[in-house]
């Protein structure tokens, strides 16, 4: 990508490989990639670890110090000098996360680390209301989507390797009970952006579908 900076925001549902997905484009585009959702996770560990109540949210984690950091070129979650990168991927804390991240002094309290970022950067930035509400303006935006049942097999496989692997059927009934909590949540639900482009990736490999944003990220900036 050229000097100008350029923000491009990808949203849509739990499992649908926005994270996996953004960081193949932002490494071929040479930008950079902002892990919105492993924000929401530590803030979601962080109330859960320290058992804060919702109306002491927006004191608490003023203290918090979540960040972002680069370690031998890869992304890491730190809340103050810990790194939380395999604690916030745990099914407890994707769930917790999904609560909180509905709660508006949750939202403030990173609202303005993800813009500040974007204004300073050429972003790839994914999420569920980035193109609606983090980065409106943004140059790009796609919604990323799959069906369920294709995003639980996705999951699935990812946790095969886990101690306590749930079965398919429970991973399924969580993507489901995600796709509601996100999709309903009174503050800044899950939904397409009027002007994003939708990309189906239920029949797509993952270099298949890094292709085709970037041919509409290609398509819309040059």
């Amino acid at each position: 990508m050229d000097k100008k900076i350029i923000n491009i925001a990808i949203d849509g549902p739990a499992g649908a490989g926005k994270s996996t997905i953004a960081k193949m484009v932002s490494a071929r585009l040479g930008c950079i990639y902002v892990d919105t959702g492993a924000l929401y996770r530590a803030a979601a560990l962080y109330i859960t670890e320290n058992s804060i109540a919702d109306e002491d949210i927006a004191v608490e984690l003023a203290n918090a110090d979540i960040s972002l950091r680069f370690v031998d070129g890869a992304q890491c979650v730190y809340i103050g000098d810990r790194d939380v990168s395999g604690l916030i991927r745990t099914p407890e804390i994707s769930m917790a996360a999904s609560r909180t991240s509905a709660i508006p002094a949750v939202r403030e309290y990173l609202f303005e680390t993800q813009q500040r970022i974007a204004r300073e950067n050429s972003v790839i930035m994914d999420g569920r209301d980035i193109g609606t509400v983090v980065l409106p303006n943004a140059d790009v935006k796609i919604f990323l989507t799959a069906s369920a049942e294709k995003r639980a097999e996705r999951r699935y496989k990812e946790m095969l390797a886990q101690k306590d692997c749930p079965t398919f059927s429970e991973v399924l009934a969580d993507i489901i009970k995600r796709d509601e909590q996100d999709m309903n949540r009174e503050t800044a639900p899950l939904r397409q952006a009027e002007d994003a482009v939708l990309v189906d990736t239920s029949d797509l490999t993952l270099d298949e579908s890094a292709d085709e944003i970037i041919r509409i990220i290609r398509e819309k900036t040059e």
